[in-house]
């Protein structure tokens, strides 16, 4: 039986398996067809039907590669004009139960060149990676291309309010636990691991968030002193849940930036309240892009354990 086939309408882009920005190609040409997301070898290497030999022989010499194809948000949220996209930290300490943490830090990665259309090829344009970005003629490394969340949440406050922002990051958390829960059975869950991941998100126009991709061990290398910072923080606070001194008590909802957001179940971000989301005044307990006063938090933490490990002695 033939799978289902289907013409593209408008930009497409087709990631393979290496890593980073050098695997993803735009699709130009949609005279080409796709089968469940996977082009024609023709179709990858830019030819039409008519240009491909049939013969064994071409067949032998196409290497054969799965690829991805996604639909290109055509509508992305500017900011001076120019493309983004966000990196958010999310940690798993275990699978089954889910138990997530939603790190307070993160940024947004700027493309270098104002966004068009018109040039769907330009990476400089359209693919917002550092590793791209800073090849650019006219890239600044001081400057760099980045904003930290705080900063891009406060602009966003100030250009649409904060019940849009609140909507727009509450969609972000439904982001985060569903793609987890969808691979909670697929993942080898072991009390004894934990993975990092990094997000990346992209908004549109509409303020509506689209998932790009999660990177398992993200790219911890730092692009400025700010960048630097924010991840020595980030490793930091990683160790301070993982907790290899078994200091904490298991019952802490907040260590460092990190926020508890999944412990088999939506957490509140209120002491003591029911963790139920169909309650009405129910308010999950993230914290992406506010303040992160991790420091004065962590001294009052380990301060406060440190006192019940008295008192119980």
């Amino acid at each position: 039986m033939s799978r289902p086939k289907s013409k593209l309408q408008g930009p497409w882009i087709a990631k393979g398996k290496r890593a980073g920005a050098e695997s993803i190609d735009p699709i130009q040409d949609h005279s080409h067809e796709y089968s469940h997301g996977c082009p024609s070898p023709q179709a990858r290497m830019g030819g039409s039907k008519g240009d491909a030999r049939s013969s064994d022989d071409q067949k032998d010499e196409i290497p054969v590669e799965n690829y991805v194809a996604q639909r290109y948000i055509e509508n992305p949220y500017l900011i001076g004009g120019r493309k983004f996209d966000l990196r958010v930290y999310v940690l798993v300490m275990s699978y089954i139960p889910l138990r997530a943490w939603l790190y307070r830090d993160g940024f947004a990665r700027f493309s270098n060149t104002r966004f068009t259309l018109s040039s769907i090829d330009d990476q400089y344009v359209h693919l917002t990676n550092v590793a791209v970005q800073k090849t650019s003629p006219d890239y600044h490394p001081k400057k760099g291309c980045k904003w930290m969340l705080q900063r891009f949440r406060q602009y966003l406050a100030s250009k649409h309010g904060p019940e849009a922002v609140e909507t727009l990051f509450g969609d972000m958390d439904n982001i985060f636990v569903r793609s987890l829960q969808s691979v909670q059975k697929a993942i080898i869950s072991d009390k004894h691991c934990f993975e990092l991941y990094g997000y990346d998100i992209l908004i549109d126009q509409n303020l509506k968030p689209w998932l790009l991709e999660v990177n398992a061990s993200p790219s911890l290398t730092a692009s400025s002193q700010e960048d630097y910072e924010l991840k020595t923080r980030l490793l930091e606070d990683t160790l301070h849940v993982v907790d290899m001194e078994a200091r904490l008590t298991g019952r802490e909802k907040r260590v460092g930036g990190f926020d508890l957001m999944w412990n088999d179940g939506p957490v509140s971000r209120e002491e003591g309240a029911p963790d139920l989301s169909g309650m009405g005044n129910f308010v999950t307990n993230t914290h992406l892009g506010c303040v992160n006063d991790r420091n004065t938090q962590l001294r009052q933490l380990f301060r406060s354990l440190q006192s019940q490990k008295k008192a119980s002695g």
